[in-house]
């Protein structure tokens, strides 16, 4: 099987599922719409709901593979604050049971980026924050210099990447299994495709983790002002 070939199948098995839900759970509702009590076909008009953003989702990253050597960035002279401050609040109204601790650089940091994708790129590692954190956990946001360079570091309190799934991180449509990512959905190419918008604007990516304690996620561009002071917050 050749890699478009398999490609083409793992695609085709990740839109299965909720095209399998969303047409069941339709059909439900058309032949027992009278049946059912207001409960239900609230259940069910919700996962039906769920279904079809996990699609419209997966159709997006796969859209955006294939983009990979195509698409054209439009590179500026770019404040990492100011984009990363405008992405956060965001997420404090979706994981509301979160604590999210800010920490950015008090003197404005500069790189060359494509703005647009560097904001896809923050919003996934904090997404993923979210979405693989305990309730009540802390997520903590911080920009930096460090040298030539502007840091931006996504920390969570999760349960932590085992060693033997450090490989898998960044692979197309390949996720590490536990007992969180058991119950939120996925297609195992968000940190493919953030790598990859990285790499592209000149940038590195890492990450450090800790059984139980929790994983950072830093992404590094070349920087033009260097200076560093930190300043934080906290927000619930």
């Amino acid at each position: 099987m050749t890699i478009q070939d398999e490609f083409i199948s793992t695609v085709s098995h990740e839109m299965r599922t909720p095209l399998t839900s969303i047409r069941g759970f339709s059909q439900t509702l058309l032949a027992s719409w009278e049946k059912l009590d207001d409960e239900n076909k609230k259940k069910f008009i919700k996962i039906i709901e769920e279904q079809s953003n996990r699609l419209i989702n997966l159709v997006e990253n796969v859209l955006e593979v294939s983009r990979e050597n195509i698409e054209t960035l439009v590179f500026k002279k770019a404040n990492v604050n100011l984009l990363v401050e405008k992405i956060v609040p965001l997420f404090t109204e979706k994981y509301k049971n979160h604590k999210f601790i800010t920490c950015y650089s008090k003197n404005s940091l500069y790189a060359r980026l494509d703005e647009d994708k560097f904001q896809q790129i923050v919003t996934n590692l904090i997404d993923n924050a979210g979405k693989y954190s305990g309730e009540g956990k802390n997520i903590t946001i911080v920009t930096e210099a460090e040298g030539n360079f502007v840091s931006i570091k996504v920390k969570d309190e999760g349960i932590g990447i085992k060693k033997e799934d450090s490989d898998k991180l960044f692979k197309k449509f390949s996720r590490i299994e536990n007992h969180l990512t058991s119950k939120t959905q996925g297609n195992g190419l968000g940190l493919y495709i953030t790598k990859h918008l990285v790499e592209k604007m000149g940038g590195q990516i890492s990450f450090t983790s800790e059984i139980d304690k929790g994983t950072e996620f830093k992404v590094t561009f070349p920087v033009y002002d260097t200076e560093e002071a930190l300043k934080c917050s906290q927000k619930s």
